[in-house]
């Protein structure tokens, strides 16, 4: 797997379970589009607010299951991911991310 993309996942998942939003937006680009499961936003400050709106003790467990470099510094990846919650039942999503220069640059949730 690619380290740049494990780097940024790793990061993403421990600023999420630490309840950081301002930990996990930094790992977005400035202009990021960011599709969770609620309407879209873009930049940073969408980032944080949908983060910062997720209830503490809410963790992702990761599994990619595709990845494409499009160009140097531009993967395409495509994961498995379980939220769990200490107080629901787990939400399994997919999710598709646009690693650029090392920074999230598009971020789009799906559930089936």
């Amino acid at each position: 797997m690619n380290t740049a993309l494990t780097n940024i996942l790793d990061q993403w998942k421990s600023a999420i379970d630490d309840h950081d939003p301002a930990r996990v937006a930094a790992l977005f680009t400035k202009d990021a589009i960011f599709q969770g499961l609620h309407p879209y936003g873009v930049g940073r400050d969408a980032v944080y607010e949908y983060y910062d709106a997720q209830p503490i003790g809410m963790s992702p467990q990761y599994k990619v299951l595709e990845t494409r470099e499009l160009a140097e510094n531009l993967l395409l990846a495509y994961l498995t991911v379980d939220f769990t919650f200490t107080d629901r039942p787990t939400i399994t999503v997919n999710l598709s991310v646009l690693i650029a220069d090392g920074l999230i640059a598009h971020y789009q949730v799906s559930r089936l």
